[in-house]
């Protein structure tokens, strides 16, 4: 969970740069639901797929799980391929997506909305228990799992 979170702030970080697209490409006085708005959310979808199936295509991990030591692999021990990479990025939104549309639908005030989204968070997580080998159920689904990427000790 330390890795999710420092990868949250990798997150808001990245979320600088279609942040900064919707500042210079959408008029300031455009309503939320506007047409430029979903479309700013899709570049945001497809800029964070970008990230995180060409960071687990090439070595198996985000900067976070370098930094936790962390990869994400196939059974055989391979990293995944394009496809199951991008299966893997659609279905970890688990994550995220059911409480934010929730909250969207109940139209939660935002302090309300995050409080959802952290409850949900923590009620997945602990779901991982009752999966095999204490696998998170997005990684079950796409034939990934996480393990450890320690370096060996030396001699």
């Amino acid at each position: 969970m330390a890795c999710f979170v420092y990868e949250a702030f990798v997150l808001f970080g990245l979320g600088l740069v279609p942040g900064l697209v919707g500042a210079i490409a959408l008029p300031h006085d455009a309503p939320a639901s506007s047409a430029g708005t979903a479309a700013l959310r899709a570049f945001a979808f497809a800029f964070y797929g970008l990230y995180f199936i060409g960071f687990w295509t090439r070595r198996g991990q985000t900067l976070p799980m370098q930094t936790w030591h962390i990869r994400v692999q196939t059974p055989a021990g391979a990293t995944p391929s394009f496809a199951r990479a991008t299966a893997r990025y659609l279905c970890a939104w688990i994550w995220i997506a059911p409480p934010a549309l929730a909250a969207s639908a109940m139209r939660l005030r935002p302090a309300s909305a995050l409080a959802l989204v952290v409850a949900w968070i923590v009620v997945y997580a602990a779901l991982s228990r009752l999966a095999p080998h204490r696998q998170f159920w997005h990684d079950v689904l796409c034939g990934t799992r996480l393990v450890s990427a320690a370096s060996p000790a030396p001699p």
